[in-house]
């Protein structure tokens, strides 16, 4: 049953990896499934208060992470509040209009038409912003991908650890 129970920690923990890609999914929460599952199929005993804490201050820099590379990548390249909100819809609706592409083209258009039609700004400059969005949102992934692999290593290294001291004490 073990495999079983590892097998659907596993699932929870690449759908985690996979919103990095695929924004409908949410990621922070499937991380959290996997860590919540953990526990109740095995054991809540290696994770105390400082794992909570710090797995709690990852979920918050993950939430955040979207939306301030988001504002910085289209305010950087001179977007406004239409750029970031043509940005996030672009986001959400690229990839199901065009796929495996469409998470790049959907930001892109996204921004760059919002400047158009809500502030009139000229072609080139809306270019500009929608390029931001996609910087924005490719120094988004990066993040994420970063904190949501400390969060994993860390959840491993506290699973490991307490196996080796189990072990220890069985023999």
């Amino acid at each position: 049953m073990d495999v079983v129970y590892w097998v659907i920690i596993g699932v929870l923990f690449v759908g985690a990896f996979a919103s990095l890609v695929v924004p409908i999914l949410p990621g922070v929460l499937l991380m959290l499934g996997g860590f919540i599952l953990y526990g109740l199929f095995f054991s809540f005993e290696p994770f105390n208060w400082l794992f909570w804490s710090v797995q709690g201050l990852f979920v918050a820099l993950l939430f955040g992470a979207d939306y301030i590379a988001n504002i910085i990548g289209v305010k950087k390249y001179g977007g406004s509040k239409a750029g970031m909100w043509g940005s996030t819809i672009g986001l959400l609706i690229g990839p199901f209009v065009i796929p495996i592409v469409g998470i790049l083209i959907g930001p892109f258009l996204g921004a760059a038409l919002a400047e158009l039609l809500v502030n009139k700004k000229n072609l080139n400059d809306a270019i500009k912003v929608g390029f931001g969005s996609v910087v924005g949102f490719v120094s988004s992934v990066v993040t994420k991908g970063i904190i949501m692999t400390i969060m994993l290593v860390y959840f491993f290294i506290l699973i490991i650890k307490n196996r080796a001291v189990e072990a220890r004490f069985f023999v």
